[in-house]
């Protein structure tokens, strides 16, 4: 399959994080697989993770070597490991020194962001890959969904009211 919308620009990125992982939702992600094949999805599943003030969000703790990416400006990679075995895969939102993400939770076809981790074959290569510019990961426009349904993020118990309760994990009904 050739990818066939507009690539989404850096510019996508550089918003309000609610805002982007609110107009994620229905947008075609291209992978590009190191056989040549090439997969469009469509992304119905988000969560926000907003700033160092947000204690759900890895930036919270600060500039590390594994939140750096975060700081720097939207429209970039953040991948990470998960019980040693899954990547999953973030975009950053806004502007340099935000630290803040967008997490993708599902494609269509595949649910759960372990899962969609090890569809697209991710690894640590990815972090901090510019999506305006990848050659193997990139996000394109779609027609704008207006039904998203709106619910509390998922395990994050850790980080306590609000931010627990907070209703930052939006879905395709």
């Amino acid at each position: 399959m050739k990818p066939s919308g507009k690539r989404l620009s850096a510019d996508f990125f550089r918003r309000d994080t609610l805002t982007v992982a609110r107009e994620l939702l229905g947008k075609n992600l291209i992978r590009v697989f190191s056989s040549g094949e090439t997969r469009s999805y469509r992304i119905t599943e988000t969560e926000a993770y907003c700033g160092q003030d947000d204690l759900a969000c890895h930036a919270s703790k600060g500039l590390t070597k594994r939140t750096q990416v975060m700081f720097g400006p939207g429209g970039r990679i953040y991948v990470y490991l998960i019980y040693g075995q899954y990547w999953l895969l973030n975009f950053v939102t806004g502007e340099a020194g935000d630290g803040s993400a967008v997490l993708i939770r599902g494609l269509q076809g595949f649910d759960g962001p372990g899962r969609l981790g090890r569809e697209l074959q991710l690894d640590r290569s990815f972090y901090g890959e510019e999506l305006a510019l990848s050659s193997r990961l990139w996000l394109e426009d779609a027609v704008p969904v207006s039904d998203v349904k709106a619910s509390p993020r998922v395990g994050i118990h850790y980080a306590g009211e609000p931010w627990v309760s907070m209703p930052w994990r939006l879905k395709l009904p």
